[in-house]
């Protein structure tokens, strides 16, 4: 399986040149002794690129006799990629813009060998710019069970002169192409994938798992915002009291949650069905929600309890922060878990790194951590990985509050409008 992408360049083209044939990427870190590169070589392209071909940087052994390259080039070397690529640029007098498209085909972690992998890149190279452009092929080795691609593809033709443009059809076309080449070397594909952009290996095999995504949240919000509106003014006020904000042009919607830079485009995303006309017809389509059935009468349950509240333990400080998180998050208590869109709004991201949260709470647990103070002392002893944790939980208490606060002042302003609908109603 390989998940795939390609996104522009700007600036400096040998910036992106020396990113894909870093040394300390593409290595064998098991038989070479990492090197830094000096100020002089990052200065000049040629000299990293023969820093990292020629002092055997970008090789892996597989025997004492054996040596084999993961960097390689189409229609060009990688030894003069760089010049290459600016010489047709010359030739066809398009030096400005776009100077280069990077591209990345990431593996399943233990699925593909070195070797086979590097040949599925070449291949695909060939395939989606072999016949009109140079590009740049290496194959990063630096962890173990995250072997993937990088492809670095000029903007210009070097057989007619014209620039690479990046559109949904080449999404597609290398997400396709890759799927191919991966089942003729016995790899798997992810079946079925989104249409438009592709998904990140990671996000596909959290949604396998039913876990939360990015995408998935904002889909669930989208269809509860359809669902609750009569018009289309209706679904955008809805939206704005999820606390997204959002932009409109060309037939799709852009929607941004708090607490991202990046927002997220509806019908790209999430296909046809969330464009601007598909969401406008199925509100239309929607019948008038009737008025919801007054609850049913509770049952009061009475409980003897025995012992004594006075010698009861109390839990305060940063466990107790976040055992209430975890219960806004829906996660506690066990028994009566809450599905994402019951969660307020402004926590929903934090259900992506659920896990995350869960492992900081249990080293607060293990070590009676309550207090800043406390926090401080532990990690002067910690671990590596402990003190990662710790800074991590520093951070984290920060937006909890912060989320709490919000999540607070929100549902005041809710009261409020429900106060105000109920007087207008009344009148």
């Amino acid at each position: 399986m390989a998940t795939t992408s390609i996104w522009s360049v700007k600036g400096w083209l040998g910036r992106v040149v020396i990113y894909a044939e870093d040394p300390a990427k593409t290595e064998n870190p098991e038989f070479f002794e990492k090197k830094g590169m000096t100020e002089k070589q990052t200065q000049n392209l040629m000299d990293v690129i023969d820093y990292a071909v020629q002092e055997r940087k970008t090789i892996e052994e597989e025997s004492p006799a054996l040596l084999r390259q993961f960097v390689s080039g189409v229609n060009c070397r990688p030894a003069t990629a760089r010049e290459e690529m600016l010489r047709t640029k010359r030739l066809h007098k398009k030096e400005d813009g776009v100077v280069a498209y990077h591209g990345y085909q990431s593996f399943a972690p233990g699925e593909v060998s070195a070797g086979v992998a590097h040949k599925i890149g070449m291949e695909l190279a060939q395939q989606l710019w072999g016949e009109r452009f140079e590009v740049i092929v290496a194959t990063h080795l630096d962890k173990a069970n995250h072997l993937h691609n990088h492809f670095i593809v000029n903007t210009v033709s070097f057989k007619d002169g014209n620039r690479y443009y990046r559109s949904e059809k080449d999404y597609y076309n290398m997400r396709s192409t890759s799927d191919e080449l991966c089942r003729a070397h016995g790899l798997s594909v992810i079946e079925q994938p989104q249409k438009g952009k592709t998904q990140h290996r990671a996000e596909w095999q959290a949604e396998q798992q039913g876990k939360p995504t990015y995408r998935s949240m904002v889909k669930t919000d989208v269809d509860q915002a359809i669902a609750q509106s009569m018009t289309e003014r209706q679904f955008f006020d809805n939206l704005k009291r999820m606390g997204y904000t959002i932009k409109t042009g060309k037939g799709d919607i852009t929607v941004c949650p708090k607490g991202r830079e990046r927002g997220l485009k509806l019908m790209r995303n999430l296909g046809e069905d969330y464009s601007i006309a598909s969401i406008r017809r199925r509100i239309l389509q929607q019948q008038r929600p009737a008025r919801p059935a007054p609850e049913p009468t509770r049952q009061v349950r009475v409980f003897l309890l025995r012992g004594n509240f006075k010698h009861r333990q109390r839990m305060t400080g940063f466990r107790a922060l976040y055992f209430r998180y975890l219960y806004l998050l829906g996660k506690l208590p066990k028994h009566r878990p809450r599905p994402p869109d019951k969660v307020a709004p402004v926590h929903r991201g934090e259900l992506i790194k659920i896990d995350q949260i869960s492992r900081e709470l249990r080293l607060l647990c293990e070590h009676e951590i309550d207090t800043p103070e406390q926090l401080a002392a532990f990690k002067l002893t910690a671990s590596k990985k402990e003190v990662a944790i710790c800074d991590r939980i520093e951070q984290r208490v920060k937006d909890m509050r912060t989320n709490m606060k919000i999540e607070k002042e929100e549902n005041k302003d809710a009261i409020r409008r429900s106060s105000r609908t109920s007087r207008e109603n009344r009148v």
